[in-house]
């Protein structure tokens, strides 16, 4: 798993801009869904949504100060009492006391804090956040050994190591190792830098709007991550582009390494392989950066799936979201999955080329910092549909429009088609009650927060123990 990856920054996925040999030779063997999204474009809500199998709201998990309950069942959990082995290396942005969700082992922390400090608070109106200001574009480029390599540089040594043991044992094994590349800063060494040349990097792949042509919740977070102070140059933009595919091929080496782990075990005829991203990254697409936004840029995500014995090189062009990867990931193990709790389907039937009854549908939402509305999108078939509560709609139609240029709203030819995206959009939706209980939230989270750093301190942060 990595962080904030693309959908199309695999050479597999057609881009001529990166170089990603190992993740294109894991495409050839396996399954590419080509129209799979996150459930949320950020990431404590979209991992959760995943690890659970229910749609972020459903789990309260709204932005990245959000707690996922201890008695929440996870996918680890359904492994765990199928008598899986469950491990964790690398990121999971658990908030919260409990860091392991059903992982019976974790080999290294996480490389951002567990509190509850990144609760933001919709009742101050619109604000700036420096943190997530593209004004750290102008530090992007080639760099040293920074916190993030040496991060996932322990987790890949950590999963690395552990593999061996999970092969001796003679139990099944889940093991997630999840980066946290190529999330933000754009700063990489130079051997990544250094295969990529600045005119090789595609520009944008949508032009930055007028001011006045942003639809209001893009305006929110252009606001929020300071894009009228500090517009990103053109340079800027390049440079960080170029280290962004640098980042990815970091990961792509980092995968080419763990499959020939498996490899060297004669692991890799009975394992199944599974990569994605918790969401995706605008790249500076519309004049966006980070992620935040429904475009497909930062809403969609890879996900590739290889299994032992199955057909190479499937392309799946049914929409799938990171939702199912629950009751997928349980139907590949022949673990019985709920069948009543999940918003999510097993994606089995795909792979083995049977797209009868299929959904053909992704719902996301966005209900964190930056925005001041509740906010919803529904992807179902050619047709994205965008709901923002107390503003209007929009409508693209990525078949004939790809980068979503042209807003179909309103539209009299597509009235039909719009209302009944509207209808499966609000069938479990009222955004006025959601938004009530996201202001609930953030307040007693706030409360909470501000209590624990009064007086003596506890951190919930995990600290790794070395497996005896």
């Amino acid at each position: 798993m990595a962080d904030q990856f693309r959908f199309d920054a695999l050479g597999s996925t057609g881009s001529s801009a990166v170089h990603t040999p190992r993740l294109d030779e894991l495409s050839s063997h396996g399954t590419v869904f080509e129209n799979c999204y996150c459930n949320s474009p950020l990431c404590v809500p979209s991992r959760a949504s995943m690890l659970t199998g229910r749609l972020p709201f459903r789990i309260a998990s709204y932005d990245n100060g959000s707690e996922l309950p201890a008695g929440t069942p996870t996918l680890t959990h359904y492994l765990r009492l199928a008598g899986w082995q469950t491990v964790l290396s690398g990121k999971m942005h658990f908030i919260g006391p409990d860091q392991l969700h059903g992982f019976e082992e974790r080999l290294v922390g996480d490389i951002y804090p567990a509190a509850l400090d990144w609760t933001p608070d919709w009742r101050r109106g619109l604000y700036r956040n420096p943190g997530t200001s593209v004004r750290k574009l102008r530090l992007s480029g080639p760099a040293g050994p920074t916190a993030e390599m040496r991060y996932d540089d322990r987790v890949q040594a950590a999963a690395l190591a552990c593999l061996p043991r999970l092969a001796r044992n003679q139990r099944p094994f889940f093991l997630c190792v999840s980066y946290t590349h190529p999330h933000d800063p754009f700063r990489i060494a130079e051997p990544y830098w250094n295969l990529y040349r600045d005119g090789e990097i595609d520009p944008p792949a949508a032009p930055s709007p007028l001011p006045e042509e942003l639809h209001e919740y893009n305006r929110w977070i252009a606001f929020h991550q300071e894009q009228d102070l500090c517009p990103p140059s053109e340079e800027e933009s390049r440079r960080s582009r170029r280290a962004y595919y640098g980042m990815v091929s970091y990961v792509d080496e980092k995968v080419g390494q763990l499959l020939a782990r498996l490899e060297e075990l004669g692991l890799a005829n009975d394992t199944a392989v599974v990569f994605t991203s918790d969401h995706g990254e605008m790249l500076g697409d519309h004049g966006m950066w980070f992620k935040r936004t429904f475009y497909d840029g930062a809403a969609k995500v890879p996900l590739v799936i290889a299994l032992p014995g199955a057909p190479p090189a499937r392309r799946v062009q049914q929409v799938t979201s990171l939702v199912d990867l629950f009751p997928t990931i349980l139907d590949i193990a022949g673990v019985a999955a709920p069948d009543d709790a999940l918003d999510g389907h097993s994606l089995v039937p795909l792979l083995r080329d049977d797209c009868r009854d299929w959904k053909d549908q992704a719902l996301g939402e966005y209900l964190g910092e930056g925005v001041l509305q509740p906010m919803r999108f529904v992807r179902q078939g050619r047709y994205k549909y965008v709901y923002v509560e107390e503003h209007p709609p929009l409508l693209f139609d990525l078949l004939s429009d790809p980068v979503e240029e042209v807003d179909l709203s309103g539209r009299p030819e597509l009235a039909c088609d719009e209302q009944d995206l509207r209808q499966v959009l609000l069938k479990d939706w009222d955004g006025p009650t959601i938004r009530r209980s996201v202001l609930r939230s953030q307040q007693e989270r706030l409360l909470v927060s501000r209590a624990l750093l009064t007086g003596r301190l506890r951190s919930w942060d995990y600290e790794s123990r070395p497996e005896l």
